[in-house]
């Protein structure tokens, strides 16, 4: 077994407690597995090693929420309707210092610790950067020591399980709860009622929402641990439960057996989650989840408000005059929009507070981050939803909107376009409520998610708006947790990091700029380049081992993992790949710097156009992987079932990391950070947050290519040819032909018809317009790498430069200008030492 080396960075393996371990170990194999080594399984090991861990973090967790309740802070609440974590357990380790004693002991026992780590399921409960900005932000509030809570569904299923089968992506549910959570305990006690559907009334003693269908929340608890700070957060998902009366009232007369099968369609609420990444799709589901979420938490926050130490010493909490100084919301996305209309309702109906002061304290309280501007992500609810799930807030909603168009027409008198454009109700065939203006209208802080998104806010989506509130408009440029995507996933590279600055980077991420003195060190540099190449060998195995793959290690690691959209480019990619293929079969006996091209990545069930991109990049693998002439110089791989636990096997293991959408059109990309922090170089556009790597890496140390956001938008005004590249590229023409020709897809020559069509038509992203600049690009790419030490060079100054991409710093920033709060390095005393 290759044993981990002791080291500094996964904590200290002292005899005391690797004995603990041990003997904790064998007592939850016994007592909570109720198995003997004779018949337990890996499956059961890995249970005893969680609870094992669990343990410890079990008096941290209970010390820490005492210790707010004694301190009384403000509380950030982190709403989102996703949530991707992926596994617990070494992070867990990691962030308690466990990780050496946990190793040596489970040696100690005859197991292999990354055996037992490899059977977690992943906490799928996301579709991609936006719910892992959400994990990793998680970890960034507990290590800053905010009193944090994450709140959003527990989805039953999560993202889809992707097979890949003759070429075509195929999804299975991801049962991830099968087996049981060892992280999460239920708390039915904090049950929680969500109302749907009935009736407003209009009274004397106000208004009243009344026969409503009522379903239970219940939550489920899981540990965010800081690093090292003995802070344990929380994140409550909540669980739709029919309540006991359901269906059973007097008028029910489908009988006593369909009332109980019926209480699933209440807990279908959260079943499953919904797999679209930017693409709204308006389903009643859908809006049911959105608010289910927003009720339970909203009352769960107001229920913490009241009995705060602060509230209890008033028993006749009526004031909610502090509620903006101990509460801030943020909102992930407009998903959680209906909280502005929720919390008004319950400020206004049932707290009874004026329209004016409920409004003032909304404001105050919430903030809105955007996480894109394409049109079609955009969320446009239909009026005649709302009317029948949620008339009360549809009439709050609407009294939003009459109050803002008049403080519109108030500050721009008789602009009636611009009434239209800024109401919160879109006019049309449909009615629709725009939830990006609610938003922006009822938080006191909008942001964009990196620099040159923020400013296309302000300057076209959300233009209006700023002219009117431009003080509301901020940047907070996304950012990465380095336990997770450092420390965790490339311990090899912690290590000699460690070696050189020692280990304060891990949560002073900046300090990683004291690198740039040894980019010219030779012994750094071959270490930097061993581990590469140890990353590289040990992914190349697991490769071989799952998908009987042969790869060759000494050739580039091309990677480009991420959802699969035509705004991503994954087919640009594609075509330097037909390209490259074609110049080795043009002139065999050239010398050629040889490739591995990974993509990966899941498509949106219904989304047609990704599906048949999964198939041409399978397609072309097919063909390139056969051909006895192109040999270990060019192969494609496509990554089946890309998810959090494969990104952290890949990643470190990359050379080259691709950020190729077309301008203007990935608001930040966060993948693209993990790779600079894990030593890939990157080829990308000039888009989202590549631009403040390139930035702070310097452009010398950067391939970037294609046009910029003016140059895309000039494009749109005068027109974009696909044809006029076709006829003046002959290695562009000689890739579409194939294409189209059916050499990819002998057995069906019209397969690929669907994209052609598409990227000589109608290509909203303008493929072949970076195409050259692209092919060239990767020219340049491919002779640095022919030079491995300055390669390398360039290598050790993109990870001494990946400090500003510290979700710490991030979070620094919305604590500061968004939440009015201060980061703190206060270390929480252990539950081993008494409290003063």
């Amino acid at each position: 077994m290759d044993r981990r080396k002791q080291i500094s960075v996964r904590g200290l393996a002292g005899v005391e407690n690797v004995t603990d371990i041990k003997k904790n170990f064998n007592r939850h194999l016994h007592f909570t597995l109720v198995k003997d080594r004779n018949v337990a399984t890996t499956r059961d090991y890995y249970q005893a090693l969680a609870h094992t861990v669990r343990d410890h973090l079990v008096g941290r967790w209970i010390r820490t929420q005492q210790y707010y309740y004694e301190k009384d802070p403000k509380r950030i609440y982190y709403l989102s309707l996703e949530f991707y974590m992926g596994r617990t357990l070494q992070n867990t380790m990691v962030n308690l210092g466990l990780q050496g004693a946990c190793d040596e002991a489970i040696y100690q026992l005859g197991l292999d610790i990354e055996e037992l780590e490899d059977i977690e399921e992943d906490a799928g409960l996301g579709n991609g950067g936006l719910g892992r900005l959400a994990a990793c932000f998680l970890d960034s509030m507990a290590t800053l020591g905010l009193a944090a809570y994450g709140y959003g569904i527990r989805y039953e299923f999560g993202i889809f399980n992707q097979k890949i089968a003759n070429g075509w992506q195929i999804e299975e549910a991801d049962d991830w709860l099968r087996f049981g959570n060892p992280w999460e305990k239920a708390r039915p006690e904090y049950t929680i009622p969500v109302n749907f559907y009935g009736r407003v009334d209009y009274t004397p003693d106000g208004v009243k929402w009344v026969d409503t269908h009522v379903v239970l929340a219940l939550p489920y608890d899981t540990p965010v641990p800081g690093y090292r700070n003995n802070t344990v957060n929380t994140m409550r998902l909540w669980s739709a439960k029919a309540p006991n009366e359901f269906k059973l009232d007097d008028f029910n007369v489908g009988g006593y057996i369909q009332a109980v099968l019926d209480r699933n369609l209440a807990e279908n609420i959260s079943r499953v989650l919904y797999p679209n990444d930017n693409f709204f799709e308006g389903k009643e589901l859908r809006l049911k989840q959105e608010y289910f979420v927003v009720a339970a938490t909203l009352q769960d926050i107001i229920r913490r408000f009241k009995s705060s130490k602060f509230g209890s010493r008033d028993p006749v909490r009526t004031t909610f005059e502090a509620f903006p100084d101990k509460v801030a919301i943020q909102l992930n996305d407009t998903h959680p929009a209906l909280a502005i209309p929720e919390l008004m309702r319950i400020f206004i109906d049932i707290e009874h507070l004026s329209w004016e002061k409920a409004w003032e304290i909304t404001n105050r309280t919430c903030a809105y981050t955007n996480h894109t501007v394409l049109p079609e992500a955009l969320e446009r609810w239909p009026v005649h939803l709302f009317e029948l799930l949620l008339p009360r807030h549809l009439a709050i909603i609407y009294e939003i909107n009459r109050r803002h168009m008049e403080n519109v027409a108030k500050r721009y008198p008789g602009d009636n376009a611009r009434l239209g454009r800024m109401s919160l109700i879109e006019e049309g065939d449909m009615k629709r409520i725009n939830m990006a203006h609610l938003c922006i209208v009822g938080a006191h802080a909008v942001n964009g998610v990196a620099r040159i998104h923020s400013e296309i806010l302000k300057e076209t989506v959300f233009k209006d708006f700023y002219e009117m509130e431009p003080s509301k408009f901020q940047n907070k440029t996304n950012g990465i947790t380095p336990r997770r995507w450092l420390v965790l996933c490339n311990p090899g590279l912690a290590d000699i990091i460690a070696e050189k600055i020692g280990e304060e980077y891990i949560v002073e991420m900046d300090e990683l700029k004291k690198l740039l003195k040894f980019a010219n060190d030779d012994a750094f540099i071959r270490a930097v380049a061993n581990v590469k190449q140890e990353n590289k060998l040990k992914f190349s195995v697991y490769l071989e081992k799952e998908y009987n793959v042969k790869i060759n290690p000494s050739s580039m690691f091309d990677v480009q993992v991420k959802r699969i959209h035509e705004y991503k480019r994954q087919i640009l990619n594609c075509l330097h790949i037909i390209t490259f293929y074609n110049r080795i079969k043009r002139e065999p006996n050239k010398k050629y710097t040889p490739r591995t091209v990974m993509i990966g990545g899941k498509a949106a069930p219904g989304y047609h156009m990704a599906k048949l991109i999964i198939r041409l990049i399978t397609a072309i693998g097919e063909v390139v992987n056969n051909d006895p002439m192109v040999g270990d110089r060019l192969k494609v791989i496509y990554l089946e079932n890309y998810r959090v636990s494969l990104a952290e096997k890949v990643i470190p293991a990359s050379d080259l990391s691709e950020q190729i959408s077309t301008a203007g059109t990935e608001a930040s990309g966060t993948g693209n950070m993990k790779f600079m922090l894990n030593g890939a170089l990157t080829i990308g556009t000039m888009d989202g947050a590549n631009v403040e790597m390139a930035e702070e890496a310097g452009m010398d140390n950067f391939f970037i290519f294609g046009m910029r956001v003016k140059e895309v938008d000039a494009m749109d005004v005068k027109g974009y040819n696909a044809q006029s590249y076709y006829d003046r590229l002959p290695e562009l023409k000689q890739a579409m032909d194939q294409i189209s020709g059916g050499f990819f897809s002998p057995n069906d020559r019209g397969l690929f018809g669907e994209i052609v069509n598409m990227l000589m038509h109608h290509d909203r992203f303008k493929v072949f317009a970076d195409y050259e600049d692209y092919i060239k690009c990767q020219d340049r790419v491919s002779a640095l790498y022919m030079n491995p030490k300055e390669w390398t060079k360039m290598v050790i100054k993109n990870i001494a430069t990946s400090g500003k991409f510290s979700s710490d710093r991030t979070i620094g920033e919305y604590a500061r200008q968004i939440w009015g709060v201060e980061p703190s390095k206060h270390k929480i005393p252990p539950p081993s030492e008494p409290r003063e």
